[in-house]
């Protein structure tokens, strides 16, 4: 049942939004040189990695900037795998519009469309990140028991204001009591939360 809903709600919603991912597709390559999408390997259910699209906000070379500075790379860690927008050089100024909007994970749709995450489910983690949060916490691997989401009960708390290791376990809350009604509530708490927009979001 919740594949079901996955293909109908991501299917649909992956049509009306065409229009609005042509657009962006375009500006983002009138206002920076590189692709329009940004693919980075994540952690599916059960430790499968899958690429996870996003559209690009930031320079073409962020990755490997993150990899040569080691300033970067040490904040980058500090701050659980992410970077506050407004701090993070290699964001475009195009890209924090499209973050605060979280308009570039609208790719994602295709994510769910394909199987590799559902609509609602943790929200996938780099293979460096669960190997830390496994080092905080060693009940993690229970993250991977359920299909990462494009929502969680983690977003739908603003991801800026619940910080590792809280959101470990927050994640963890979900896999346990996951139920069909408790993926309604997260994605009506959402609302707000994508209204609103957010300043500081995880890259």
């Amino acid at each position: 049942m919740k594949r079901a809903a996955d293909l109908t709600l991501a299917g649909v919603a992956l049509l009306v939004v065409l229009p609005l991912l042509a657009i962006l597709g375009v500006l983002i390559r009138l206002t920076s040189p590189g692709p329009v999408l940004f693919r980075q390997t994540r952690m599916g259910r059960d430790g499968v990695p899958f690429q996870c699209l996003k559209l690009r906000t930031m320079v073409p070379d962020a990755q490997v900037r993150l990899s040569t500075d080691a300033d970067l790379r040490r904040r980058h860690r500090e701050n659980g795998f992410k970077l506050p927008t407004g701090s993070d050089p290699r964001v475009t100024g195009l890209g924090g519009f499209l973050r605060r909007w979280h308009l570039d994970e609208l790719p994602q749709l295709w994510n769910v469309v394909r199987g590799d995450i559902s609509l609602v489910g943790p929200r996938p983690i780099e293979p460096d990140q669960y190997e830390a949060w496994l080092e905080a916490d060693p009940e993690a691997w229970e993250v991977l028991t359920v299909p990462p989401g494009v929502f969680g009960a983690w977003t739908a708390q603003g991801r800026s204001r619940v910080d590792e290791p809280e959101r470990i376990r927050v994640e963890i809350s979900y896999t346990r009591r996951w139920s069909v009604w408790s993926d309604a509530i997260i994605l009506v708490r959402h609302l707000p939360v994508l209204l609103r927009g957010q300043e500081d979001r995880a890259s």
